[in-house]
């Protein structure tokens, strides 16, 4: 798959929102060469939300729980995404699993705090903590159906200090993500990407790494 210029974002939300404030400042620079078109949400009255509409980005939310599926939840928020024609969708601290209707539709990109494959889930700083590991970090991949099971795009290590427990580093972990975030979704809005099983490149490289 070849994806070039992916200019035009949905970011997905479901809290505080301090990823989508980092893409939001970053796409005010137009050499960055994407935009956020609109931010959705699976609840109202959070903080993501406020930042969007502070920025006059344009909003939605889709609350599971007004549907009688979640067939029906994957569709309708599937269809919210497509009506703002986006070139890549961006789950943002996203607490929802996107269903078929959107990953067929859309690249979603996400992230996690940890280097993946190691510790997927909800909970991969404890995990690593628990692991005893000396280096962990944060990943940015392409979704699929599975929990932090996508190609992987770029990662960023951080190392485990001593003194670390869970919300530290957990922090620490977090200001690399963003950084890291921004640093690849315009690098692929700008050189496009391209996705051979599960190696992911950013731009027209025919050798070497492209993280």
């Amino acid at each position: 798959m070849c994806v070039s210029k992916a200019g035009r974002l949905v970011v997905l939300v479901s809290g505080s929102g301090t990823n989508l404030q980092a893409l939001l400042d970053a796409s005010a620079d137009p050499s960055y060469g994407a935009r956020v078109v609109a931010v959705g949400a699976d609840r109202e009255g959070i903080e993501g939300l406020d930042r969007a509409t502070r920025a006059n980005v344009p909003t939605f939310v889709e609350k599971l729980g007004d549907y009688a599926t979640r067939a029906e939840w994957d569709a309708a928020i599937a269809a919210k995404i497509a009506a703002y024609e986006p070139d890549l969708v961006v789950s943002a601290g996203f607490m929802k699993i996107l269903g078929t209707p959107t990953l067929d539709a859309f690249p979603v990109l996400n992230t996690h705090p940890a280097l993946l494959p190691s510790f997927p889930g909800a909970h991969g700083v404890r995990d690593a903590l628990a692991h005893g590991v000396k280096v962990t970090g944060c990943t940015v991949m392409l979704a699929d159906e599975g929990v932090d099971t996508g190609p992987i795009v770029a990662q960023a290590a951080v190392p485990v200090l001593a003194d670390d427990d869970e919300a530290v580093l957990h922090e620490r972990i977090k200001v690399v993500e963003r950084r890291l975030l921004v640093e690849t979704v315009g690098r692929m809005a700008r050189e496009g990407w391209t996705v051979s099983g599960r190696t992911v490149r950013i731009g027209n490289h025919t050798g070497g790494e492209s993280t």
